[in-house]
């Protein structure tokens, strides 16, 4: 004989003793006091924390006042504690104020969106060299071919066409500020040997020619730096541009090097140049170059009327 009884789904401990509140409390995510001893950074970081820095005094002084206001976020760490994706310099903060423990939200995050996460918000950063940026940017890069050469759970087999169409220099420009022109010159830069990185750092060689500079072979950015020792100069744009075309066709050797390294370089122009990437930090996105050139030349006039008004009190 057939049983009439319906199968009965029993609740778990949990659903009997907790109210659906307290259930969804439990998903959202939760500021912890973290021991500062239990807190990595993410391997590879590309940006230094340095204690003299300006920003790192304020940041500090803040901290005695008030403590850290925005929580840091960090990831699970497979050996144990916590890798920080943000909140570096908030961690150092608490160590140079004498704190154990920092406000820290933590995200189960994969490698490659916690590098993204680290990137987003630290590259809009004031101090931070073109070379932090370019590491940083290549990371992010990296991260995101790697992302898109996954299959994605709901379309498996697309993957192969998403990864084909797929500009990780374009992608890696969102959220940063910058144009893909931009990411690429800079991405570039990790393509310079240390010597000619370091003045890049130093703010010997512009971004623009460096960028140039980074298609030459390694023994002839060797040589290079030879060249900038003894001619005491370093490459404006033109020349680094001659270089790289030289070194594509197999034509740059020691003599042609210093013949265009020890050219008299022509006085620059007297001119201005802002580019967009500078003027939209101030702009919407939505204005065009015209709306930027009037709003511009509107205020300089506001300025100037305003200086002669106090020159004549």
């Amino acid at each position: 004989m057939k049983s009439s009884a319906r199968k009965v789904e029993l609740a778990s401990a949990s659903d009997l003793f907790t109210t659906e509140q307290e259930r969804q409390d439990a998903k959202l995510e939760k500021v912890q006091n973290i021991p500062l001893s239990e807190l990595y950074p993410l391997p590879d970081h590309p940006f230094s924390v340095r204690d003299d820095d300006d920003t790192m005094k304020e940041t500090l002084e803040s901290v005695k006042a008030r403590g850290i206001l925005t929580p840091a976020i960090a990831r699970p760490r497979e050996g144990g504690g916590y890798e920080l994706v943000a909140g570096h310099r908030r961690k150092r903060a608490c160590e140079l104020a004498g704190l154990d423990a920092m406000p820290v939200i933590v995200r189960d995050l994969d490698q490659d969106s916690a590098i993204i996460m680290m990137v987003d918000t630290n590259i809009q950063r004031e101090n931070i060299s073109p070379i932090e940026k370019a590491k940083a940017l290549k990371m992010k890069m990296e991260a995101l071919k790697r992302q898109a050469g996954r299959p994605p759970k709901e379309h498996e087999n697309n993957s192969p066409q998403v990864a084909a169409n797929f500009r990780s220099d374009d992608e890696a420009a969102k959220g940063t500020g910058m144009s893909g022109d931009t990411v690429r010159r800079l991405v570039r830069l990790t393509e310079l040997s240390p010597a000619l990185q370091q003045m890049v750092e130093d703010r010997k060689i512009a971004v623009t020619p460096a960028s140039e500079i980074s298609y030459l072979k390694p023994e002839e950015q060797a040589l290079l730096v030879e060249t900038i020792e003894s001619e005491q100069a370093t490459p404006s744009l033109s020349q680094a541009q001659r270089m790289k075309k030289l070194s594509q066709s197999g034509k740059l050797d020691e003599d042609t090097m210093l013949g265009i390294m020890s050219e008299e370089k022509k006085p620059e122009v007297d001119k201005i140049v802002l580019t967009s990437d500078t003027l939209h930090k101030y702009f919407p996105r939505s204005y065009t170059p015209k709306q930027m050139q009037d709003t511009i030349i509107k205020l300089l006039e506001q300025w100037m009327k305003k200086r002669q008004r106090s020159q004549e009190r």
